[in-house]
């Protein structure tokens, strides 16, 4: 299946969330197929990457948003968290400090951003400017709304120096996520992630959902797409994510360094030191 083409946000299209399933639509026959095919995609995923490291000229830029408890640790734990960490950064955006609140909203998301042959990832992003302010009315409309072009300009940016950028929005339903609200409650490890504000955000499930619809309409670009991903099934969002971000390394085509020393001389000296070694034992 091409992911990409299934789930991706043309750019100024208009976005119905509750006409988009959160539940996918094939292609796989069981949950196994689709354990497989991740698990093989991410072993290419994994040799683009270290290309993109050795290369050092590109960089990706990975967002994940999505209502409380639709998978963005998921999937940074089962897909995006077996790239070599050498070359990887993960960013939790979380409410902005004091410091951060001095200065414009994307200060601390652009010193953030991954250097050439880098990959960061975002859990929530500079989008919480136009979502959770605009929803919980933190700032004046005469300010939130001047933001898309400012993001859009942000992203560009980023792409005419080096940096592709992809965006993935999680796309549960509120009854799945009360279900894993309710899993929270009943695993002890998992009682640090329960939070009252989470169930009052449902109250406003609603706005929530304009907000975003908003967001996919005004900045979904070429240079740096949106996609939609139903994620009530874990399997299914972790196969497309793993999918769309190793079709992305491929289009980016990193390439490894050019040879600059002669295999033949590399290769005398080897046989040198090993037979300096046998002489030695």
């Amino acid at each position: 299946m091409d992911f990409v083409k299934k789930h991706i946000v043309e750019p100024g299209a208009t976005v119905r969330l509750r006409k988009i399933a959160t539940v996918p639509d094939g292609p796989f026959d069981d949950k196994q197929e689709a354990y497989d095919f991740t698990a093989e995609t991410i072993t290419k995923m994994r040799e683009l990457q270290y290309r993109l490291y050795v290369e050092g000229k590109q960089s990706l830029l990975i967002v994940l948003q999505a209502p409380d408890a639709a998978g963005k640790d998921g999937v940074i734990r089962k897909v995006l968290g077996h790239l070599n960490a050498q070359g990887v950064r993960t960013f939790p955006f979380k409410v902005p400090t004091e410091i951060e609140r001095s200065h414009d909203f994307l200060w601390r998301i652009h010193k953030c951003t991954p250097g050439a042959g880098q990959v960061s990832i975002f859990n929530r992003s500079h989008y919480e400017d136009v979502l959770a302010v605009r929803v919980e009315d933190l700032v004046p409309k005469s300010v939130w709304s001047k933001r898309y072009e400012m993001i859009n300009n942000f992203e560009l940016l980023l792409a005419e120096n080096g940096t592709r950028i992809i965006k993935f929005y999680l796309h549960i339903s509120p009854a799945e996520q009360l279900e894993r609200f309710k899993e929270r409650l009943d695993r002890p490890e998992k009682h640090w992630k329960l939070n009252l504000s989470d169930y009052d955000a449902r109250q406003k499930w609603g706005k929530y959902r304009e907000a975003y619809e908003t967001v996919f309409e005004k900045c979904s670009s070429k240079a740096a797409p949106w996609f939609v991903i139903p994620a009530d099934k874990k399997w299914y969002r972790n196969a497309a994510v793993s999918s769309i971000v190793c079709q992305t390394l491929k289009e980016m085509d990193p390439q490894l360094p050019k040879v600059e020393v002669d295999l033949d001389e590399v290769r005398e000296r080897y046989e040198t030191e090993l037979a300096q070694l046998d002489d030695d034992s």
